[in-house]
């Protein structure tokens, strides 16, 4: 098994069966995993923000920084790879309420963003864990398409 490691404002996918990618650290951020069961295909993006908005323009830059850029990018991807787009299952996690010190719920506007984006593309979320106050971390099994959810060091199934 080999794990692959998706830092914040990155993506990663896989087509080999004994791949693990996984995110840590998703406070407000959001994790979004796309898999397509019949061809065994998956990625994950840890997104930071909802959109790049009145980002500066050297922040816009990266669009896995961005749910409304980096979701949509991360698909091509898939679908270049040979995933088919109809068939692509997304799960999402993170979205947490931490503090800060704008009091700006980032956590809640990432999740709004990546519903809006999904449905923008008749597609939806089989799977979510939003809000709470913790960070979790996110585990996608491209073998199976299994997405697990740590936080508190407890792993759960995400379905």
């Amino acid at each position: 098994m080999s794990t692959i490691i998706v830092g914040i404002s990155d993506m990663r996918f896989s087509v080999t069966p004994e791949d693990v990618l996984v995110t840590y650290s998703l406070g407000s951020c959001i994790g979004i995993s796309a898999y397509d069961p019949k061809a065994r295909i998956g990625g994950l993006i840890h997104c930071l923000l909802p959109s790049p908005g009145e980002a500066p323009k050297g922040d816009r830059d990266n669009p896995f920084k961005f749910v409304t850029t980096g979701v949509p990018v991360m698909v091509r991807r898939l679908v270049k790879a040979g995933a088919k787009q109809n068939r692509l299952v997304f799960k999402g996690a993170g979205g947490a309420n931490i503090r800060s010190q704008y009091h700006i719920p980032i956590g809640a506007e990432n999740a709004e963003a990546l519903r809006g984006v999904l449905s923008y593309n008749n597609a939806q979320l089989a799977a979510e864990e939003f809000g709470g106050t913790i960070p979790r971390s996110m585990f996608l099994h491209i073998d199976t398409g299994r997405v697990l959810v740590r936080s508190k060091g407890i792993f759960r199934d995400l379905d």
